[in-house]
C-alpha cells in the first residue's frame, strides 16, 4: 500500500476548512433549524474523492464540538461520508463543468443523505423519536437543499474554470501507477491493481476502463 502525502494533506485541509467554517458560523451551524453553509465544501469530492475522508473527520470534529452527542458525532460524519462518495461517484473524477444535470444529481446527494439521517439524530435528541421524525427529515433535507443548490451548485460549476484550481486537482489526481497506466484520485492512498499482483482499487469507477493490462 502507498500512502500519497499529497492526497492525505487535502483530505486534511478539506477536514480543517469544514471543521473551521461549521464553527466559526455556529448559530446556524447547528439545531433544529440549521444552515450548515460548511456542507458546500462537499462538492470536493467531485474534483479530488480523498477529499471525502476529511470533510468526514471535519464533520465529527464539528459535531463533537456542538452537535447532538454521540449519535451526531456517529452518524453525522457517516452522513457527510456517504453522501461524499455518492458524489465523487456521480462526478467520476471530472475536472471539466460537469453538465448541469449532473451538477444537481451530485448536489443532491448530500440531501439525500442528511435529511433522514441528520433527521433521525435530531428527533431522537427530543424523546419523541416517531412524532418528531418525518418533520425533522423534511426540514433537514429543504435546510440542506438551500445550501447546496445556492452555494454548493454555483462552485462546481465555476471552479473547473479557474485555472489554478484545475491544476492543483490535476496534480492531486495524478497519483498514479504509470506502468499500469491507471490515475486514480479515489482515496488518500493507493492500492495496486491486479496486474501488478494487488487490490483494485475500491472505489474508483473508471479505473478498470484506465488499466488495460487488467482487462
Amino acid at each position: 500500500m502507498k500512502i500519497s502525502t499529497r492526497k492525505l494533506a487535502s483530505a486534511a485541509v478539506a477536514g480543517a476548512a469544514y471543521a473551521a467554517l461549521t464553527l466559526l458560523l455556529a448559530p446556524i451551524s447547528f439545531g433544529l433549524v440549521q444552515f450548515r453553509v460548511s456542507e458546500a465544501l462537499c462538492i470536493l469530492p467531485a474534483f479530488a474523492p480523498c477529499t471525502a475522508w476529511g470533510l468526514w473527520a471535519g464533520c465529527a470534529i464539528a459535531n463533537l464540538a456542538g452537535g447532538y452527542g454521540l449519535p451526531d458525532i456517529v452518524f453525522g460524519s457517516l452522513a457527510t461520508l456517504g453522501a461524499a462518495l455518492c458524489m465523487a461517484r456521480i462526478a467520476k473524477g471530472r475536472r471539466q463543468p460537469l453538465s448541469l444535470g449532473r451538477a444537481m444529481a451530485v448536489c443532491l446527494m448530500p440531501v439525500a443523505w442528511n435529511g433522514p439521517i441528520v433527521g433521525a439524530v435530531i428527533a431522537y435528541s427530543t424523546g419523541a423519536f416517531w412524532t418528531a421524525l418525518p418533520l425533522n427529515m423534511v426540514q433537514i433535507a429543504a435546510e440542506e437543499a438551500l445550501v447546496m443548490y445556492a452555494v454548493g451548485l454555483p462552485l462546481l460549476k465555476l471552479l473547473p474554470k479557474s485555472t489554478a484550481f484545475e491544476e492543483a486537482v490535476e496534480k492531486l489526481n495524478m497519483a498514479c501507477d504509470k506502468r499500469a497506466g491507471i490515475h486514480c484520485g479515489c482515496l488518500p492512498f493507493v492500492l495496486r491493481p491486479p496486474c501488478m499482483g494487488g487490490l483494485f482499487y475500491l472505489c474508483c469507477p473508471d479505473a478498470a476502463e484506465l488499466c488495460r493490462s487488467c482487462r
